[in-house]
């Protein structure tokens, strides 16, 4: 008869042969420490207009709301570093994150694969996918299933590869084998909370008012970008690597492997010009399959002329 261990041992090894970075595995339970500084950071209204953090609270802290019977998360880490930057220095930025295909498509098919294999391999398994898509405390459930600390800018940080990768989950009613949580190596390091230039970090870290993250502002809000945030975007047009971009873990990032993370061959070589005269069929070609598409194209323009405002 198979065993958790048996089990966990044969999940880990599909999930690196599909190209995850890390894997961990923590028990399923409800998660009242973090339940309690969830509804505080919603109580001080730090997630701004992402009223849908506030939505479906239980699940958030009970992932056997989520998937019945519910035994064990796994958590995984897929890596999008790319040192690539682009060529025009003035040129208005974008997260890297976003360079190449939607994440959440690319890291959805590989977490299905996985499913599909433990289901096969070991029978009758009940269990669903999350790629930042549905009320899941992902760097809490990495955290638990020991794939590193989270860190002062609110990041999960894994002393191996830096921060520079995105978070997916499996949620099983399958017992697995647990892994111990790591603790934490910010030390007295205050580079993130020095560097970002909206304030978006606590004086001490580990708190960010989401409604003056950069990241929020370009991608989040639907709005006017206020005032006050003139000559505080750093030239981000869509999201913001400064805190990642300061972090001293980060020099252990290494390139990804990831075809589809590849930018469109424009999108690096786009003069600032070029940003600011961008068309609608222009932003079709070069962001066709990008998580940029989210903030559309008006979305795009009204940040570009903010930032020309500035």
């Amino acid at each position: 008869m198979q065993t958790a261990q048996t089990h966990t041992t044969m999940i880990r090894a599909e999930a690196q042969r599909l190209g995850f970075d890390q894997v961990g595995m923590a028990k399923a339970e409800f998660m009242e420490e973090e339940a309690r500084h969830l509804e505080q950071w919603l109580q001080q209204g730090m997630h701004g207009q992402m009223h849908y953090m506030a939505n479906h609270f239980d699940k958030r802290i009970d992932p056997t709301q989520l998937v019945p019977g519910a035994k064990s998360v796994i958590s995984l880490v897929y890596n999008y570093y790319n040192p690539a930057k682009q060529e025009d220095p003035t040129a208005p930025k974008i997260s890297q994150y976003a360079y190449g295909k939607d994440y959440h498509f690319v890291v959805k098919d590989k977490l299905k694969a996985l499913l599909h294999f433990i289901q096969q391999e070991i029978g009758e398994v009940q269990g669903r996918c999350f790629v930042d898509s549905a009320p899941v405390l992902e760097r809490d459930w990495a955290k638990r299933a020991g794939l590193g600390w989270i860190g002062r800018n609110t990041l999960l940080i894994n002393p191996k590869a830096g921060s520079y990768f995105f978070l997916a989950e499996l949620i099983l009613d399958l017992e697995l084998e647990y892994d111990a949580p790591m603790r934490d190596y910010c030390g007295t390091c205050r580079r993130c909370i020095d560097a970002c230039p909206t304030e978006a970090i606590s004086p001490e870290g580990y708190l960010v008012d989401g409604s003056k993250c950069i990241s929020y502002l370009t991608i989040e809000l639907r709005e006017a970008i206020p005032d006050e945030f003139k000559g505080k975007m750093d030239n981000w047009m869509f999201g913001c690597d400064i805190c990642q971009d300061v972090c001293p873990w980060n020099r252990f990032s290494e390139p990804h492997h990831e075809p589809a993370f590849a930018p469109h061959p424009d999108l690096l070589s786009m003069r600032k010009a070029d940003w600011e005269e961008i068309t609608q069929e222009v932003f079709n070609q070069v962001f066709q399959h990008s998580a940029v598409k989210r903030t559309k194209w008006d979305g795009l323009q009204r940040n570009i002329k903010f930032l020309q405002e500035e």
